[in-house]
C-alpha cells in the first residue's frame, strides 16, 4: 500500500518534468509527510490522447460522486489494481479519470511477513533523482447540502516484487514517462479489458530504478514534517540490504 509520501518539488519543477501546460490552479508547500485527506498535486490530461496536461489539486482519498458524504475519503487513499475496474468506489474514475500523482518518494512500513523488524519505516525513491509517477485516479464530488465541489484522488497499488516485497506486500504502480500519455488518455477500460490493458503498457520491472533506505519512526506522526524524515537511519550491520535496484 501507500499510506504516506513526500513531495518537496515545487509546482514549476513538477510541471517541467511532467510536461504540464499552463499554470497550476494553486500552489502547495513542500511536504515530507503527506497523509490521507491532505491536499496533493496530481497531473491529469486536458485532451483525449493524454498529451496536453494540467497540474491539479485534490484531497488524497477518493470520494465517489454518488457518496452521500465525504467521510469515506480516509479509507480510499489506495485502489487495488486487481479490483479497481470493478469496485463501485473506483470503477467510474478508472474508466476516464486516470491521473499521475507525483512524489519524491513514498514511505512503507515493514510487515511481519517481511525480512525486517515489523513497523520499521522505509523511504522508497528513484535513484536518479527524478520524481515518481504513481498511477492514480481522480473524482469530483458535490456536497448535496452546500453544492460545493470537492476533487479527490487515490493511488493505485499492485503486488510488490523484488526488494520491495521484502518490506511490504503492496506497492504503488509506478509509470515511466513513455507510458504517461497512454495512462492519461480518455480511452475507456472495462473490467474485462484490465489485464490486457496493463499488459499493453509493457511496464518494466516494477522496482527498477528504485532505492530504499530505513528512516526514523518520526514519520509515524503527522506532527513531524521536514527533510530530516527522509534521512537514513542505522537498522543493523547489513547496509548492503538496501542497494539501488536495476
Amino acid at each position: 500500500m501507500c499510506g504516506r509520501y513526500a513531495l518537496s518539488a515545487n509546482a514549476q519543477d513538477i510541471a517541467l518534468e511532467f510536461g504540464v501546460d499552463g499554470e497550476p490552479e494553486a500552489f502547495l508547500p513542500s511536504d515530507w509527510n503527506i497523509a490521507p485527506t491532505k491536499k496533493v498535486y496530481f497531473v491529469n490530461a486536458t485532451d483525449h490522447d493524454g498529451i496536453q496536461r494540467h497540474l491539479s489539486i485534490g484531497l488524497w482519498g477518493l470520494v465517489p460522486s454518488w457518496s452521500k458524504d465525504a467521510k469515506r475519503a480516509a479509507n480510499t487513499i489506495n485502489a487495488r489494481v486487481e479490483s479497481v475496474a470493478e469496485k463501485p468506489s473506483f470503477r467510474s474514475a478508472f474508466k476516464s479519470r486516470r491521473c499521475l500523482i507525483p512524489a519524491n518518494g513514498y514511505y512503507e512500513w515493514a510487515t511481519e511477513s517481511g525480512d525486517f523488524q515489523p513497523k520499521q519505516p522505509f523511504y522508497v525513491y528513484k535513484s536518479d533523482g527524478h520524481l515518481l509517477a504513481m498511477a492514480g485516479l481522480y473524482e469530483y464530488w458535490t456536497n448535496p447540502d452546500s453544492g460545493e465541489q470537492l476533487t479527490t484522488t487515490s493511488v493505485i497499488t499492485r503486488e510488490s516484487t523484488g526488494l520491495i516485497a521484502s518490506i511490504h506486500h503492496r506497492m504503488p504502480i509506478l509509470l515511466p514517462p513513455d507510458r504517461w500519455a497512454h495512462w492519461l488518455s480518455a480511452d475507456s477500460i472495462t473490467s474485462e479489458q484490465i489485464s490486457d490493458y496493463l499488459d499493453s503498457l509493457e511496464l518494466p520491472k516494477p522496482d527498477a530504478g528504485l532505492a530504499i533506505r530505513a528512516v526514523s519512526t518520526q514519520v509515524n506522526s503527522v506532527r513531524h514534517n521536514g527533510p530530516e524524515l527522509i534521512s537514513e537511519v542505522d537498522t543493523g550491520p547489513e547496509p548492503s540490504l538496501f542497494p539501488t535496484l536495476s
